[in-house]
């Protein structure tokens, strides 16, 4: 019988986790190759023959802050804004609203989508505690505070605080002391900072 292959995030961070995690069984996690993985000397070990899995610093096994959920929900809100103004923008587009080049408004609408693809994609790997997307958060709302400060002081002060607060509040909790020790895990290795 052949088995699945093996993730490689499921196993341990080295070999001697996996040997310690199998006290006196064999590399399939079996004491005396038995092929339940529940006999003998499988302490510790995988349950019924399963991937091997380290959750000492797994973020998922370690509880998620509330502060993740706030950035991870203003990133997602500010990619959903993203794709409705990709909306309208196509809307305009096709209606045959006056534009200076048709090329330049094609490629600003793919612009406005693949930004609005990207910022979901991080608000979704940061949930799941990936190292990756605080940077990424980091630079979208930068970009948010150099579109709200001219919103702000153009005479729309309703619309440059509703860019400004949340950015300014994402940019604080990206530096939270929770927030960086849970989103620590590099994709393909255990958590690191």
């Amino acid at each position: 019988m052949s088995r699945p292959p093996v993730n490689p995030e499921d196993l341990p961070a080295n070999a001697d986790d996996n040997a310690d995690a199998n006290a006196g069984g064999n590399a399939d996690g079996n004491a005396g190759g038995n092929a339940d993985g529940n006999a003998g000397g499988n302490s510790g070990g995988h349950p019924a023959g399963g991937p091997l899995r380290s959750t000492a610093g797994d973020p998922a096994a370690t509880g998620r802050p509330k502060a993740i959920v706030v950035i991870a929900v203003v990133v997602a809100l500010e990619a959903a804004a993203l794709l409705v103004a990709a909306g309208w923008y196509g809307t305009q587009l096709l209606t045959g609203a006056p534009v200076l080049s048709f090329w330049g408004a094609v490629f600003t609408l793919g612009l406005l989508l693949a930004f609005s693809v990207w910022l979901f994609a991080v608000a979704r790997f940061l949930m799941r505690g990936f190292r990756w997307p605080r940077a990424g958060a980091l630079v979208a709302q930068l970009f948010v505070l150099t579109i709200g400060f001219p919103t702000l002081t153009g005479g729309f002060p309703l619309a440059g605080l509703a860019m400004l607060v949340p950015a300014v509040t994402t940019i604080v909790l990206l530096f939270d002391k929770r927030v960086i020790a849970f989103a620590s895990r590099a994709a393909g290795s255990p958590p690191a900072l």
